[in-house]
């Protein structure tokens, strides 16, 4: 296993999340030497001890741990892919956004050059890169995130998440989904007491408990998924349906915009009209695993 405070490492693309990056290791006691495309943006690097390359191909060496975060995966193709770069005996890991298709065609791909490959997801903003409320995804062969684990703690908090390269993209868009599911259901609420004069301010404390009360549910709820039995234990579904009647009735009254709640009704009345009326919320599953219409 490498040392942690000496895995020498490269960083592959220096924008905002880049920049972090590369910080982190070096903050950390990595030696680590960074490309972008832009020279210019790894000034601030430098002066904190990176080493710069000139090239793509200069910056990757076999046996060094290289990390890529660029725009998107085509970018990570037209980057590496140059005649000049040498991905034999090296181990990529790939932080760009993308889908699970993506990752699992660029792990093929960087495989058969010859490179070990893992992709994975940052679920933080720059500025919170080497702190342990970065979390980063890691999805891949066991052997090649063990390998690596301690120089990758620099950024973070690590996970791992499984064979399947695609799971790192796949966790990814789910924390996205959670994210602005929880950030629209509070602008919603916060559209409504704003009609009454209530500010956001207020608002936001009430709305922090209904969320970690709603969150402190989700894992017996997850076990009525896993097992695909939703009995009623809380409410039934359409107890909530007719609740979600009376916010769309309260939205329309206020004047402000009822989408949402509508949105979530509809799903709710097909479950309901299927015969899972008298189940339990989690029920719902079934829409959400459904194709949706455009």
């Amino acid at each position: 296993m490498d040392d942690e405070t000496t895995t020498p490492v490269t960083v592959i693309g220096l924008g905002l999340m880049g920049q972090a990056l590369a910080g982190a290791f070096l903050k950390a006691g990595h030696p680590t030497t960074v490309w972008n495309r832009t020279a210019g943006k790894a000034d601030r690097l430098l002066a904190q001890g990176a080493r710069p390359a000139p090239t793509v191909g200069a910056a990757i060496e076999p046996g060094r741990l290289t990390v890529i975060c660029v725009t998107d995966y085509r970018a990570v193709h037209e980057t590496l892919g140059t005649a000049d770069v040498e991905l034999d005996g090296t181990t990529l890991i790939n932080l760009t956004s993308g889908d699970s298709g993506q990752a699992r065609e660029t792990a093929r791909w960087a495989e058969a050059r010859g490179a070990r490959y893992l992709d994975g997801a940052v679920m933080a903003v720059p500025s919170a890169i080497g702190t342990p409320d970065a979390v980063i995804l890691q999805s891949g062969a066991r052997s090649d995130f063990d390998a690596h684990e301690p120089a990758l703690g620099a950024l973070g908090t690590v996970t791992y998440l499984g064979t399947d390269h695609g799971l790192a993209s796949l966790y990814d868009a789910a924390g996205l989904a959670m994210m602005w599911s929880v950030l629209n259901a509070w602008l919603q609420g916060t559209a409504l007491l704003g009609t009454a004069g209530v500010d956001a301010g207020t608002y936001a404390p009430f709305a922090q408990r209904i969320a970690a009360g709603v969150a402190d549910w989700l894992p017996g709820y997850a076990g009525q998924i896993d097992r695909g039995s939703f009995p009623a234990e809380v409410s039934a579904l359409e107890t909530d349906a007719r609740a979600m009647a009376h916010l769309i009735e309260e939205s329309e009254a206020a004047g402000i915009n009822a989408e949402l709640p509508r949105l979530l009704k509809a799903m709710a009345d097909r479950a309901v009209a299927a015969g899972h009326g008298k189940e339990q919320y989690p029920v719902l599953i079934e829409e959400f695993g459904k194709p949706g219409t455009r």
